[in-house]
């Protein structure tokens, strides 16, 4: 059975990084680790370590994106909630069985991970994502 390790991060999506950056990073005193382009997901993502997760600045780099339609629609704010698993894949099974709706129903592959996101009409309302890291 697979496990939920920790929190891996909370993304929040942002218009502009730097102006966000003005209270993560100068108000906050929070250090960024890097900036990274994510092609995949069609983003620019901030990484910025907060203890054992990190906080996660996300800018869609295209207007199809889902990032996109939430900031459109609400402005930014926090996107989703993701958690670092042990065993994607057998999380993944694991919540089918329980009838839980995905949006992934297998983990995509980049590069050092695999992930996958859980709908928020199982959650409550929360978009989670689900996270391994490459062992």
């Amino acid at each position: 059975m697979a496990h939920i390790k920790k929190i891996n991060h909370v993304a929040i999506a942002v218009p502009d990084i730097d102006s966000s950056l003005t209270f993560w990073r100068d108000a906050m005193g929070l250090k960024v680790d890097h900036i990274e382009e994510v092609p995949s997901q069609k983003s620019t993502v901030v990484f910025i370590p907060v203890g054992e997760s990190e906080v996660e600045l996300v800018r869609p780099t295209s207007e199809d994106t889902g990032v996109a339609k939430f900031i459109a629609e609400k402005g930014g704010g926090m996107h989703h909630l993701c958690f670092e698993v042990d065993d994607i894949d057998a999380m993944l099974a694991d919540l089918k069985e329980k009838g839980v709706r995905l949006i992934n129903e297998t983990a995509l592959e980049l590069p050092g991970r695999k992930m996958a996101f859980v709908h928020p009409k199982s959650t409550g309302g929360v978009l989670v994502e689900l996270y391994q890291i490459a062992n």
